[in-house]
């Protein structure tokens, strides 16, 4: 299942519990089996929440595909969700109490009670700690419940004790159950220019967990100990050579004396380096020397054989380090020194551990340069780590994580590699956005740190196009609807629409926009009233066969933009066709399924530009997914036509971009065995091309497509032999010709058959 597509589920697949039976089984292996104790611990905790599931089915408690999984909770309750979209029989903001919770009702003298803690809060005193958190905004907020008490003082502080009433009449029947007030902080809000994808705290937590380089500190330790000791062992033994082999000398007191501390120094270095063992080994050279001297110094005379072994490793030694001291022996060391000079990734880390500690932890850092900067004297002196010495990359880009920085400085360095990443950290400007329409501050913070929580909300899985719970719908968010000032939330939010979109076309061309990401810019045209369809993703594997009309709002922004241009040429679109369509849907009657409006025409167009029914499976869902994603172009339309973004390298350097993509996805398919995804994801990056090179003047567009040949050279041998027919199949559309004709090939994603692009020379 793809975790980032809208998750829609079938009535039929709703009822099975093959999928929670399969993970929980997977769970119990990983819990039975694994080496790490802490990965053991978490899967164990994943074996209590699949069980949850599987009973609450079991028993009617659960009803798998509702808006209210849960039996007696309402929608707006936020449900406990494991993987895949089920929910177990928990809420979110229930369970034992937190430790601020306790603490919160020891200073009131109430019992540790839920129930006991909102009563307190709804009193005088009460109200008076919520008035002090609202206007020093130092809390946090987890889960959107803990806001609702809040809220409540809020709204009694303004004169709306009405409004007041009636929340907490829609909390009261849960109050011994949900958490509903909020987590003091030492902090204040956060920045709300800058955005952080790690706090402090968690770059810490990740750093902690990285364990010596077992392989490197072994190395380091038979360099570093092993072989110094066995230097003096042998320059211990060699004093009994004279010119010929060892023990041709009788040893004197004094050697006898230093052989017993020799032998005393190995046990300590034994004991405290546990790395090695090939000094354990009896038939290895330091072994076999220090056996020999055990019992040389024990009195017992050395048999013959044991003899001749120690003599072949002392020879041996020699022969090919050559003599302790000598200039071959001592350049050898001195290399081997240099190599092991550089403190490990693993001491480094822990001096960098240190710095991190001084700092707080709830948040990012403005600033890491300090946090990543080379070894002071200072820290030399405490540590024992040489002066200078760098910090590794590999810990350096560990901390960069919790950059607190604007969104567009964070892509720059490279902290955001990826859509999906991106994604993860709009939240936290959408909730400024959302929150700039409430006037008063006090409310516009509150506001802005729910919707920052509901955004942690994970998706449930929905039967009948049923649609995910919205932050609008939570009762402390309604109860304050009409302390909005939208006409000065609007412009907030289109500007924040408009840079977000520039950045995420921009930056990650080839790349279709992730769900997490395609539903924050919905709210954020919600708010501005952009009049802006903005559609999703659907997983092939749950689809319903339907579509909403949003996705035939958004077809027809993109006829629109893109009617009589290479991208509806090259995919054969009639988008004068969807146009009337869209007309002629608008004015009929609206059709239902079940509860939810869907478009049948839509639905039928993409069926039909699919081939038509060939019966359910995963790719026959995905070809008409595919068609729905061409027509509506997943949303770059809607960026262009209705908001009005216009990245700052120009479409001409985006299509190059996307076909670079193109390549390095193609050259994953050599010797791939699970090719498919990688051939969908490739298809993605080459529709984006088209689209970008659509939005070119003819003369941009004719030179991008002249460069794609040269651009493929640089991928190996096999990427232009499999690109050949559809670079034949656009240049002939170019040309005024049609793709599948002449040798091209127009390059989708899904196919029932084998993919053509499989099928092309390996070479």
């Amino acid at each position: 299942m793809n975790d980032d597509a809208e998750q829609q589920l079938s009535a039929w697949h709703g009822a099975s519990t093959d999928y929670p039976q399969g993970l929980l089984a997977r769970a119990f292996v990983t819990a039975l089996t694994h080496d790490d104790a802490e990965t053991r611990r978490r899967a164990e905790s994943r074996i209590e929440r699949w069980r949850a599931v599987l009973a609450g089915m079991a028993d009617g408690r659960l009803a798998i595909g509702s808006r209210t999984p849960v039996a007696g909770l309402p929608a707006w309750v936020t449900p406990e969700v494991v993987r895949g979209g089920f929910a177990t029989s928990a809420a979110s903001a229930e369970g034992p109490l937190q430790p601020y919770e306790r603490e919160a009702a020891s200073g009131a003298g109430v019992p540790a009670e839920r129930r006991a803690l909102f009563a307190y809060c709804l009193t005088e005193p009460g109200l008076s700690r919520l008035y002090a958190l609202l206007d020093s905004g130092r809390y946090e907020i987890a889960v959107p419940e803990e806001a609702a008490l809040l809220t409540v003082a809020w709204l009694v502080r303004a004169g709306d004790v009405a409004g007041a009433l009636d929340l907490v009449d829609v909390l009261e029947p849960f109050a011994d159950r949900l958490r509903f007030t909020p987590r003091p902080s030492a902090l204040p809000s956060p920045d709300v220019e800058a955005v952080h994808r790690r706090t402090v705290g968690d770059a810490a937590e990740a750093l902690a967990r990285r364990k010596p380089h077992a392989a490197v500190e072994t190395q380091r330790e038979a360099l570093t100990v092993w072989q110094p000791f066995g230097d003096e062992l042998l320059a211990h033994w060699l004093e009994t050579a004279g010119p010929g082999p060892v023990l041709e000398r009788v040893p004197n007191a004094a050697w006898y004396e230093r052989g017993v501390v020799l032998l005393r120094r190995y046990h300590d270095l034994a004991a405290a380096h546990t790395r090695c063992t090939k000094h354990r080994n009896p038939k290895e050279n330091l072994g076999i020397l220090r056996g020999a001297l055990e019992e040389t110094v024990a009195g017992r005379p050395l048999g013959a054989r044991r003899l001749g072994l120690l003599r072949h490793a002392v020879e041996s030694m020699v022969r090919r380090r050559g003599l302790p001291g000598s200039g071959r022996h001592t350049q050898l060391r001195t290399r081997q020194a240099a190599q092991t000079a550089p403190p490990s990734h693993h001491a480094l880390a822990q001096l960098v551990l240190r710095r991190l500690a001084e700092l707080p932890q709830e948040t990012g850092v403005a600033d890491v340069a300090p946090l990543v900067a080379d070894v002071s004297a200072d820290e030399a002196a405490g540590t024992g780590l040489p002066a200078g010495a760098p910090v590794p990359v590999a810990i350096r880009q560990v901390v960069a994580a919790a950059l607190s920085a604007p969104v567009g400085t964070l892509v720059e360095r490279g902290v955001v590699p990826s859509a999906e990443v991106l994604a993860k950290l709009v939240p936290q400007l959408v909730a400024v956005a959302v929150a700039q329409a409430y006037p008063d501050e006090a409310l516009r913070t509150l506001m802005a740190a729910n919707y920052r929580a509901f955004r942690n909300r994970r998706s449930l899985l929905l039967l009948n196009l049923e649609r995910q719970v919205r932050a609008e719908e939570l009762p402390w968010v309604r109860a304050v609807a009409d302390q909005r000032a939208d006409k000065e939330g609007r412009e907030p939010a289109l500007t924040a629409l408009r840079q977000l979109g520039e950045l995420a076309v921009q930056a990650f061309p080839g790349t279709l926009l992730p769900n997490p990401l395609v539903r924050e810019l919905g709210v954020l045209a919600r708010q501005a009233e952009a009049g802006a369809p903005f559609v999703e993703e659907l997983a092939a594997d749950i689809f319903m066969g339907t579509f909403t009309p949003k996705f035939l709002a958004a077809a027809r922004i993109a006829a629109e933009l893109l009617g009589g241009t290479l991208y509806e040429r090259y995919y054969g679109i009639d988008y004068a066709a969807v146009r009337n369509l869209a007309i002629t849907e608008a004015g009929e009657a609206l059709t239902r399924h079940h509860t939810a409006r869907i478009s049948p025409g839509f639905a039928r167009l993409c069926t039909e530009r699919a081939g038509g029914s060939t019966g359910w499976s995963v790719a026959a869902n995905g070809k008409v997914i595919e068609q729905a994603q061409i027509l509506t172009t997943h949303n770059l339309a809607t960026l262009v036509s209705r908001i009005g973004i216009s990245p700052a390298p120009g479409w001409d350097d985006l299509a190059r971009r996307c076909f670079a993509t193109v390549c390095r996805k193609t050259a994953r398919l050599h010797g791939n065995p699970r090719p498919l995804s990688t051939i969908k994801d490739a298809a993605y990056a080459w529709r984006q091309m088209l689209f970008h090179l659509s939005l070119c003047d003819p003369a941009t567009q004719a030179e991008v497509i002249a460069e794609l040949d040269e651009e493929a050279a640089r991928h190996p041998n096999h990427v232009a032999m499999r690109l050949a027919p559809a670079l034949t199949g656009l240049r002939q559309v170019a040309a005024g010709g049609t793709a599948d004709s002449g040798g091209g090939r127009r390059f989708l994603g899904w196919t029932t058959q084998r993919h053509w692009l499989l099928s092309q020379s390996r070479g």
